[in-house]
Order: C-alpha cells, then structure tokens, then sequence
C-alpha cells in the first residue's frame, strides 16, 4: 500500500529556508487560523445572539427607567418590542450612520455643526439651539406599530421641562403624556407631575383634519379634542407645555418625520 503521508513528511523535511517550505508553512498556518475562526464563530454564535437580546433588554430597561409610566402603557397596551431610533429632524428620515446609544444630546447642542441655533420668532419652546438629529422610540406588537414615543422639552416658569409624549400609530392621537423632568413651582406649575392630571391627555388629538398641531392647555375646562384643562394658578407653566409641544411637534421638531411616516410608512 501506498504511504499516504509520504509527500507530507517530505514537505517537512524540507530546509527551513525553502522557499516552497516557507510558503507552503504560510499557506497551511492562513488555513488552520481560518478554520478556527470558522468553527469558534459557529460555536459562539448562540452565545453572541443570547447576549444581543440581552444587551437590547438592557437598553429598554434603561429607556423605560427614564420614561416614567411608559412601563405600565407597554403593559397596557400589550406592546412586546421597543426600538430605539435616531431621527433627522429636518427631513424626518430615519439615521442609518450612527447609533442611538451614543446620542447624546447636551454634546449635540454644544456642537455647531450637530445643532442649529433658533430665531426668536420661531424658538417658542424657548430652547435656544435644536440638536440636528434626536432618538424615537417606536413600540410594536407582534410586528405592528403602535405606539411612538417622542421626547420633548422646553422652557417652563422655572425651569425646563422635559417629558415623553406617546402618540397611537394613527400619528395623530395621544396616548400618553410623561413628565421626566421639572422644577416649577410646588402646589403650582409641579402640579403637572400629578397623575390626575396627566389621565387627561390619553384620547386627546395632537392635529386636525389639515395637519395643524391644535393641542394646547386652556384655562377652565377644554372643550375640543385638542384641548387639556391647564393648571389654575400656573399660567407661564401651562403657556410652556403648550409651547413646548406646538415646537416639537412642528416643523422645526418631530414634524416632517410625522408627515414621513403619513406618506411611507415604516
């Protein structure tokens, strides 16, 4: 019988200074390292997956931890998959170059080139510089949306105030309001933290039929679907979230991404 090993040890018996040693050496080192690779990514990839999902949770969790009450409106409306999205505000396309863990937004605003300062006339949130690009959440149900979580913030009597305004997948009713942030007056202005007041927004309408953005706090009791009874006592506070939200919601805000998604859809 022939010996098969034959050619193999006649290789390796070869002067190490032969060139075909040297390159046959070569060539057999690239094919191991590339077999090892192969199988070590195949072995590890239930692994990097599990992790992945883990990693996302993760983010969700943090997200939700910041957003309060959007825990229990995912509960509630049986959502099972939350993405985080980075948004071009002015064109309302999505940002496929850059990953929304990394936004962040006080850097954006310190940065000329990754913000626009606001004429006067047009800044009524009254935040002075916009960042060009801000994260949506967008939550889905077996695949289907329903619900956008845009976040908003602008000037209240004393201080800013940021929330989270969760809009239905018909892009034009509200589904909930969530007050992140503020510092306005205690018994006043603070009372927009109150949970009595925020069960009034659910239901509300953002916009009429021609895409005008209505909603708007009013003194005494509201009378439209655009409408929200606003704080007593607490004008310049009720004045603010009206501003803040007519902003954002318009077109130097999340506007031409509502509008994108009217037109394209997802």
């Amino acid at each position: 019988m022939a010996d098969l090993f034959a050619p193999v040890r006649k290789f390796f018996a070869r002067s190490n200074d032969d060139l075909v040693k040297v390159i046959g050496m070569a060539v057999l080192v690239a094919l191991v390292s590339s077999a090892a690779v192969s199988v070590t990514a195949v072995m590890l990839k239930p692994y990097q997956e599990a992790n992945q999902a883990a990693e996302q949770q993760a983010r969700m969790d943090k997200m939700l931890d910041t957003l309060p009450g959007m825990r229990d409106l995912m509960m509630e409306t049986g959502v099972d998959t939350l993405e985080t999205r980075l948004v071009n505000l002015d064109d309302g396309s999505f940002a496929s170059d850059a990953d929304p863990a990394d936004f962040d937004l006080e850097a954006a605003l310190q940065d000329p080139e990754a913000s626009i300062a606001l004429e006067a006339d047009v800044d009524i949130a009254g935040i002075k510089r916009r960042a060009n690009q801000s994260p949506v959440y967008l939550l889905q149900k077996d695949g289907d949306l329903k619900l956008i979580v845009l976040p908003v913030y602008g000037a209240g009597y004393q201080s800013t105030i940021r929330a989270a305004l969760a809009i239905e997948a018909d892009l034009v009713t509200i589904a909930a309001l969530a007050i992140i942030e503020q510092g306005d007056t205690p018994g006043f202005g603070a009372r927009i933290e109150e949970p009595e007041w925020l069960a009034l927004w659910p239901g509300k309408k953002i916009a009429d039929e021609t895409g005008t953005v209505r909603i708007e706090l009013v003194r005494g009791q509201a009378s439209t679907p655009y409408e929200v009874d606003g704080i007593s006592g607490a004008t310049r506070t009720s004045t603010g979230m009206t501003n803040l939200l007519r902003f954002w919601l318009g077109e130097k805000g999340f506007g031409p991404f509502l509008a994108r998604l009217k037109q394209e859809g997802l």
